[in-house]
């Protein structure tokens, strides 16, 4: 079996080479696929795994646009339109100096098997620019987007690719994007989630992500007797993911004591309560300021260029960006005590680390399974835009709450080894894997 994966991971590579993210989240999948297809032959006829590694369409193009100083400026776009076997294409866009091909190719693939998880009927896709909206005013922000829309939306729709934000793209900058595409368009659909609430956006959109991987920890702690209450949670990143984890966490009861940003993590033994947290909310989405303010403000530990996981916990959320959590890392969260390690954002673990979660057995999500949560409120915005209707925020909440506890049950259900180990890495690719691949069945070969 060793000797198959290795040689589709060196087909693929010959064809994607200088693509180090994209590669790791093929051979993640592949290591669990591969098996499963060599008992499944009519998926290795069909050449099934070969052809979702292959994205469907690839779009670049380059961003003009005017500076506060009138100087011209010139970034690149992407859309990578990866799979559209189940529905269109969905995911969010990323606006980040760091953004490339690579990183774009491995979140798209990650989002392929990430919205089959969900139920409802998305493809995947992503997308962005290596534009950076640190430092820049709003009118910068402004004219960038209008410019990146200005050729995007000739390749995007409502039944054909429906965007969303990630990093670097917030209420702000989906305004912003739906605003030129309403003006190009000369019409108002769904094209863009993560609207604003006044204007076609879904209730819970903004806490979906942060609500869901914790909903999906509380699920994975419920498999072994344990609860959230009482538990110290280790958390990465402090933008919306990281700030609405920290805000479910608080009202299950247990203790929040780190938050980070690029420059360095914060350490609050006594923990971030809600008059904190409000205080982060404000620091991070309103005056965009950096975390040190926070221990500034509270008096407490900051330690810059670092990441949170030397400190001792009982459950730790990666939030922040890709493999941010390595194998020394793992080793130390599992020495010190850590029994959870659910991600709340895109492969936040390496593969050596990974590793070391499950030889440990504890409990571990990627982050195609427990950040799922986002993705899946963003397909119930597309529901409510396409019945011109909105629903409460009580019931996209117990929504998403039902979609994020049929994920868990999907990753039990694939992931469960002899030994009762559940493996939700295998549970989760298995799971994503079989709708997409059933669908590309049924529809020949395109």
């Amino acid at each position: 079996m060793d000797t198959l994966v290795k040689e589709f991971l060196a087909k693929v590579e010959s064809r994607n080479q200088h693509e180090p993210e994209f590669m790791q989240a093929v051979q993640e999948v592949a290591e669990a696929i591969i098996p499963f297809i060599e008992q499944n032959p009519k998926y290795k006829k069909a050449k099934i795994l070969e052809r979702i590694t292959e994205p469907e369409r690839v779009l670049m193009f380059r961003v003009p646009w005017l500076d506060d100083q009138n100087e011209v400026q010139v970034n690149r776009g992407y859309r990578v339109q990866m799979n559209s076997a189940i529905g269109p294409y969905k995911g969010g866009l990323r606006f980040h100096p760091s953004v490339n091909l690579s990183i774009l190719k491995f979140l798209a693939f990650e989002q392929v098997f990430k919205n089959s998880l969900t139920g409802l009927p998305m493809g995947g896709g992503k997308g962005g620019s290596d534009f950076d909206p640190k430092g820049k005013s709003d009118g910068e922000i402004m004219k960038f987007c209008q410019s990146f829309m200005t050729e995007l939306y000739r390749h995007v729709g409502a039944d054909i690719d429906v965007p969303a934000g990630d990093i670097g793209v917030g209420g702000r900058e989906v305004g912003y994007l739906f605003g030129q595409y309403k003006r190009i368009k000369g019409e108002f659909t769904g094209v863009l989630t993560g609207k604003g609430a006044t204007w076609g956006g879904s209730l819970i959109r903004p806490e979906a992500t942060g609500y869901g991987v914790v909903y999906f920890a509380e699920d994975m702690l419920e498999t072994r007797g344990e609860r959230l209450t009482g538990k110290t949670v280790v958390i990465s990143g402090s933008g919306n993911v990281a700030q609405y984890t920290a805000e479910m966490c608080l009202q299950a009861g247990a203790k929040v004591v780190t938050l980070s940003d690029s420059d360095g993590f914060i350490y609050d033994p006594q923990g971030i309560d809600a008059e904190k947290l409000a205080f982060v909310m404000d620091l991070k989405n309103e005056k965009r300021g950096r975390i040190k303010e926070y221990a500034d403000k509270y008096g407490c530990e900051y330690f810059e260029g670092e990441r949170p996981w030397g400190i001792p916990c009982d459950i730790a959320f990666p939030n922040a960006t890709q493999n941010e959590v390595n194998e020394e890392d793992a080793r130390t969260l599992v020495k010190n005590g850590c029994i959870c390690v659910a991600e709340g954002a895109n492969m936040p673990s390496t593969p050596e680390a990974i590793q070391v979660f499950k030889e440990a057995k504890i409990l571990y999500a990627p982050g195609k399974a427990s950040n799922a949560g986002g993705v899946a409120v963003s397909g119930l915005e597309m529901s409510q835009n396409s019945l011109r209707y909105s629903w409460s925020r009580d019931e996209v909440n117990n929504r998403l709450r039902d979609i994020m506890k049929e994920i868990h049950q999907i990753c039990v259900e694939y992931g469960t080894e002899e030994d009762g180990y559940v493996n939700y890495e295998k549970g989760a690719n298995l799971g994503g894997f079989v709708k997409v691949a059933d669908a590309m069945l049924a529809q020949g070969v395109v």
